[in-house]
C-alpha cells in the first residue's frame, strides 16, 4: 500500500463553511468568474478544494459540452422511425450500440486526442487509442478493431515530422500491443493544422444483445470498486487544461497534462472485464478517461439517479504525495470503476485477482442523491452529482456570419486554367497521384497490424474496413470515416453533408448497408462567433443529411479550441459510417483483379473543381463552392450496389472523391496490378465537360465498378431499373507478353502500373524515411 498524505492537508466541507471568503484558484483551473459564482450558488457556500477540482474538470468544454449542447440536441430532434429501427443505445452513454442481426450488436465511437498529441505525440496518440477502447469495453463489448483520422501540418515543415513519427508510432504501439487490427482511417496534410494537428481515434466492439452494459449506479448498498492501474500524477487536469484552451503562438508548453499509457495493462483489463461480464458480476461499469475519478463517480451516480459515498484514501497510488484534489483530477490510464452487488463482491475480487489487476473498494451506492467523498474520515465533497456531471453551464455563444466567406466563395476555380494538352494532363494526373493527400499511405499503415484476430475482411487501402462478427454465418460490418476540411471551410453545412455522403458511399461500395453514424467535430475556439456559426451550420447539415439518409448519430465527440493564436483550423467534422454486411465472403474489393471486364461509371460528372485536390495541388487555390450533394441519389446508389452484390454482378467498386476519376482509376489499377483502357469521350459528350474536368472533377454520387462480361446485360438492366446513370468507360486489361500492365486513357496518356506505384509510394518516405516493407503481421 502507498503511504497516504497527511489527512490535515484536506480542505473539508466543514472548513469551507467556516472560511467563506478564502480565495480559490478557479481561474488557473479553467473556470470563469461567473462559473465559480454559480458553483457557490449551487452549494450555498464556497466549494472545498476537492469540489472545485471536480467542477473545474467536469465543467470544462471537453467534458461538459457547454458550448455545443444546444446544437447537439438537433440530432435527437431529427429522428425517423427508420433511424430508430436498429439503434439499441444512442447518445449519452459511453458509446452507441447498433443491432446488426442474429442477436449480435456492434458498438462504436470516435473521439479526439488533439492537443495532447501535439505536446507529446507518442503518448498523446497512444492514450487516445486506449481511452476510446475503454469506452467500448464499458458497454460490455469485446473490442475488435480501431481506426484513426489524422490531420497534420505542411508535409515539408520541420515540425511535422516530429508529430507524424510520434503519433503514428504511438497508435501502432498501443493498438498492436492490444492485439487489435487497425482497419482504416485518413491521413491529411495541410498547413492550417500546423500548430494544431488532429488525432481522432475510433474503436469498435462486438457483443450479444443481452450483454449491453450501461454506466448507471443504482441499488443502495452496492459497492463502488476501482480497478486497473494505480493512480498517478500524469494527466492531472488534462481534459480541462489541454482540450479546453488554445495553444499560444509559442508552441507546446503544457507538458505535465499528458497521460502515459500502458497497453499491456489495458489488454489484461479487457480480458478481466469480459470475464466479469460473463459471470454477471457487475451492475454497471465506467471507464476513467477525461476527468478521472471526478467523472466516474459523478456520472455513475447522476445516471443512476442515486447517491454515492466514497473513501478517497483507499485509491491505490503510484505517487504517495498526491493531494486529494490531484487524485480526483488525475487522468491516469487503464482504470475502470464498477458497481458491484455486495453478495457478488467476493466473486468479483476473485476474478480481478486471477488477472492480477489491482483493486480497491472505495465505498458504496446510497439512496440520498448526494455524492459524498471522504479523506481519512473527513468529508471533502458533498454535492448533488447531477450538478457536476449533467447540469453544467450551457452557453449560447455569440454567432456571426464570417466576414471573409463571401469573398472566398466568389473566388471560384472556374477561373483557373484547364488544359486539354495530353502532356499537361498526364503531368497533372501524376502530380495529383503523388501529392501528400492522395499518395500511398503505406508508410503509415504498414506500421499497423490489420489482420490480427483473423476476422479482417477488408482493410488498407480499400475504401472501408470490414470485420467478420460471426464465423458461422459470415455476418460482419464495414466502417469508413471521411471529412474534407477544404469543403467545410467553403461551406460548413454542405461540407458536413459531403463528409457523411462520402463515408456512406465508401461503406456502400464494399457491399455493406450503411446503418449508423458517429462523429468527431473538430473546430476552433467557441469564443469566436464565426467559429460558432461554422459549428451550427455543420450540426444542421449533418442532422438534416442523417435524417434524409435514415442513419442515426449514435454518439461522438466535440473538440473545440483547435487553433494557434487567433487562427482556427478548417472546420473538420470527421464522420464515421457503420454498415452491416450479411456475409463478408461477398465483400466487394476496391480494385479489379481480372482482365477483360467492363468498367462502368455510375453517376454523372459536372464542372465541380472548387475546393478540389486539383485546384489545391495544381493551382494552390481554395475558393468557390463545394460540389453539390444529392442525398436521395446516394441512397439509390447504395441500394443499387447492395443489389449488385446480392446478384454477384460486380467484381470491384471504388468511389470517386478527392482527385476525381483519375485518382480512382489509379487506385483501382494499382490495387492488384491489373491495367485498364479507359476512354473519356462519352463522359465529355454526355455530361458536357472537358477532359480535365472528366479526370479531376469531384462531383459526388459517382462510383466505378468492374463487371464480368457475362454479367453485363444484367448489370445494365439493374442500373436502368433503378434509374441510375451508367456509362461504360473502359475495360480491364492484362499486359501483353513482354509488356508492362498500364493505365491507358485513350487519346490522352498512358502510364505503366509500375510508374503509378512508384509516384504514389515515393511521397511519404521522402518526407519521413524508409517504409516498412510488409504490413505488420
Amino acid at each position: 500500500m502507498s503511504t497516504p498524505v497527511t489527512p490535515s492537508v484536506a480542505d473539508t466541507v466543514e472548513n469551507a463553511i467556516a472560511t467563506p471568503e478564502r480565495e480559490q484558484p478557479y481561474g488557473a483551473l479553467g473556470l470563469k468568474p461567473d462559473e465559480y459564482d454559480k458553483i457557490r450558488e449551487i452549494l450555498g457556500r464556497r466549494p472545498t478544494s476537492g469540489e472545485l477540482a471536480m467542477y473545474s474538470v467536469m465543467w470544462s468544454e471537453h467534458c461538459s459540452y457547454k458550448s455545443s449542447k444546444i446544437y447537439l440536441r438537433r440530432f435527437g430532434q431529427k429522428v425517423s422511425d427508420e433511424m430508430k429501427e436498429r439503434l439499441m443505445v444512442g447518445m449519452g452513454q459511453n458509446a452507441g450500440v447498433v443491432d446488426v442481426g442474429e442477436g449480435w450488436a456492434v458498438t462504436f465511437k470516435v473521439e479526439s486526442h488533439n492537443h495532447p498529441s501535439y505536446i507529446e505525440p507518442f503518448q498523446g496518440a497512444a492514450t487516445g487509442v486506449g481511452g476510446i477502447v475503454r469506452d467500448i469495453i464499458s458497454m460490455g463489448a469485446r473490442p475488435v478493431a480501431v481506426m484513426d483520422q489524422l490531420r497534420f501540418g505542411d508535409i515539408d515543415d520541420p515540425d511535422t515530422a516530429r508529430v507524424v513519427h510520434g503519433v503514428v508510432s504511438g497508435i501502432s504501439f498501443y493498438a498492436n500491443c492490444l492485439g487489435l487490427p487497425n482497419i482504416g482511417g485518413e491521413t491529411v496534410f495541410d498547413k492550417v493544422y500546423q500548430g494544431n494537428p488532429l488525432v481522432n481515434a475510433l474503436a469498435v466492439g462486438v457483443l450479444r444483445h443481452e450483454d449491453i452494459k450501461l454506466a448507471n449506479a443504482t441499488g443502495a448498498g452496492n459497492k463502488v470498486v476501482l480497478f486497473g492501474a494505480r493512480t498517478g500524477g500524469d494527466g492531472i487536469g488534462g481534459a480541462s487544461i489541454l482540450a479546453s484552451d488554445t495553444f499560444a503562438d509559442g508552441g507546446p508548453t503544457k507538458r505535465p497534462a499528458v497521460q502515459v499509457g500502458d497497453p499491456f495493462a489495458e489488454k489484461v483489463l479487457i480480458e478481466c472485464c469480459l470475464e466479469l461480464y460473463q459471470g454477471e458480476l457487475v451492475e454497471a461499469i465506467q471507464d476513467l478517461g477525461a476527468a478521472g475519478i471526478s467523472c466516474a463517480t459523478s456520472e455513475l451516480a447522476a445516471n443512476g439517479g442515486s447517491g454515492m459515498k466514497v473513501d478517497l484514501e483507499k485509491v491505490l497510488l503510484r505517487d504517495p504525495s498526491l493531494t486529494p484534489e490531484e487524485i480526483l483530477m488525475s487522468e491516469s490510464q487503464e482504470r475502470m470503476m464498477a458497481i458491484v452487488a455486495p453478495e457478488k463482491l467476493d466473486a468479483f475480487l476473485a476474478v480481478v485477482q486471477k488477472w492480477d489487476v489491482e483493486t480497491s473498494v472505495l465505498g458504496e451506492v446510497t439512496g440520498d442523491g448526494r455524492l459524498q467523498i471522504f479523506w481519512h474520515g473527513e468529508q471533502i465533497v458533498d454535492v448533488d452529482p447531477s450538478t457536476v456531471a449533467v447540469d453544467g453551464p450551457v452557453y449560447e455563444r455569440p454567432v456571426a456570419y464570417p466576414t471573409w466567406i463571401d469573398a472566398l466563395r466568389e473566388d471560384s476555380a472556374a477561373s483557373l486554367e484547364r488544359s486539354d494538352d495530353p502532356e499537361v494532363l498526364r503531368e497533372q494526373f501524376l502530380k495529383l497521384l503523388g501529392s501528400p493527400n492522395l499518395a500511398d499511405t503505406s508508410w503509415v499503415t504498414n506500421q499497423y497490424d490489420y489482420y490480427v484476430m483473423g476476422n479482417t475482411a477488408l482493410s488498407f487501402p480499400d475504401d472501408a474496413g470490414m470485420i467478420r462478427v460471426d464465423e458461422e454465418s459470415g455476418l460482419g460490418f464495414a466502417i469508413a470515416t471521411d471529412c474534407n476540411g477544404r469543403y467545410c471551410q467553403l461551406d460548413p453545412y454542405a461540407g458536413a453533408q459531403l463528409a457523411l455522403a462520402e463515408a456512406y458511399r465508401n461503406v456502400a461500395v464494399t457491399g455493406a448497408e450503411p446503418t449508423a453514424v458517429t462523429d468527431c467535430l473538430n473546430f476552433g475556439s467557441p469564443e469566436n462567433p464565426e467559429v460558432m456559426w461554422q459549428f451550427g451550420q455543420t450540426v444542421d447539415g449533418l442532422a438534416d443529411a442523417c435524417f434524409e439518409l435514415g442513419v442515426p448519430v449514435t454518439g461522438g465527440n466535440v473538440s473545440f479550441y483547435n487553433q494557434t493564436g487567433d487562427q482556427p483550423i478548417f472546420p473538420t467534422p470527421v464522420v464515421g459510417v457503420l454498415g452491416i454486411m450479411d456475409d463478408v465472403s461477398r465483400r466487394i474489393p476496391s480494385g479489379w483483379q481480372d482482365a477483360g471486364e467492363n468498367i462502368y461509371l455510375l453517376g454523372t460528372t459536372s464542372t465541380e473543381l472548387d475546393g478540389s485536390a486539383w485546384a489545391d495541388t495544381i493551382h494552390d487555390h481554395l475558393g468557390g463552392r463545394p460540389p453539390k450533394v444529392d442525398l436521395a441519389g446516394e441512397k439509390t446508389l447504395a441500394g443499387l450496389l447492395q443489389a449488385a452484390r446480392d446478384e454477384m454482378l460486380v467484381s470491384s467498386a471504388h468511389d470517386l472523391s478527392a482527385g476525381g476519376l483519375g485518382q480512382a482509376l489509379a487506385e483501382a489499377t494499382t490495387r492488384f496490378g491489373v491495367g485498364a483502357r479507359v476512354w473519356l469521350r462519352e463522359i465529355m459528350e454526355r455530361d458536357g465537360v472537358d477532359a480535365a474536368t472528366a479526370l479531376f472533377s469531384e462531383s459526388t454520387g459517382r462510383v466505378i465498378v468492374s463487371v464480368p462480361r457475362e454479367e453485363d446485360v444484367k448489370f445494365r438492366g439493374l442500373c436502368e431499373g433503378r434509374g441510375y446513370p451508367v456509362l461504360r468507360i473502359g475495360v480491364t486489361d492484362d499486359a501483353a507478353e513482354g509488356e508492362q500492365a498500364a493505365l491507358e486513357i485513350q487519346g490522352v496518356f498512358t502510364v505503366p502500373v509500375a510508374e503509378l506505384r512508384q509516384v504514389s509510394k515515393a511521397t511519404l518516405p521522402a518526407a519521413f524515411g524508409a517504409i516498412v516493407d510488409e504490413a505488420t503481421a
